[in-house]
């Protein structure tokens, strides 16, 4: 499967293409085969840590459960700056928070489909990206949502 790199602000990510779609982010350097979807997801990208895009326009395949593509799809629905709970989105789906945090943990494309904005009743909860919470921390700071942290 084809990957590209690129520098980041939280570490080199490296994003994986598969059937016309992003399936991988990876905090990695793995590859630069360049397609033309994999160049517009790294511009994108680009672009998110610019300041100059909020919303990622790509097509995206979660291999996964229907529960993990609809807990995805969730925070996928979570505006750029803005956060939800593990709770928020279990009480949508109709179940548990510790599943939802569970498939928060196991988003197989991080920061495009942004699991850091989706915080622990009583904290920050986990993230599963290189740099853990501390990435999180980054990501939330970059968005503007970094006041809801003091």
């Amino acid at each position: 499967m084809p990957f590209a790199s690129l520098d980041t602000p939280v570490g080199t990510l490296s994003v994986e293409e598969q059937d016309g779609a992003i399936v991988r982010l990876r905090w990695s350097a793995d590859g630069d085969e360049g397609t033309a979807l994999l160049d517009q997801a790294c511009d994108q990208l680009r672009a998110y840590f610019a300041g100059e895009l909020q919303d990622f326009d790509l097509p995206l395949h979660v291999d996964g459960s229907d529960f993990q593509r609809a807990v995805c799809d969730a925070m996928s629905a979570i505006p750029f700056g803005k956060t939800r709970t593990y709770g928020d989105i279990a009480r949508d789906l109709g179940g548990a928070a510790q599943p939802v945090g569970n498939a928060c943990g196991a988003n197989p494309i991080p920061v495009i489909i942004p699991c850091h904005r989706v915080l622990g009743a009583n904290g920050l909860g986990g993230f599963s990206g290189d740099g853990g919470v501390e990435t999180k921390v980054e990501l939330l700071k970059h968005e503007g949502a970094a006041g809801l942290l003091i």
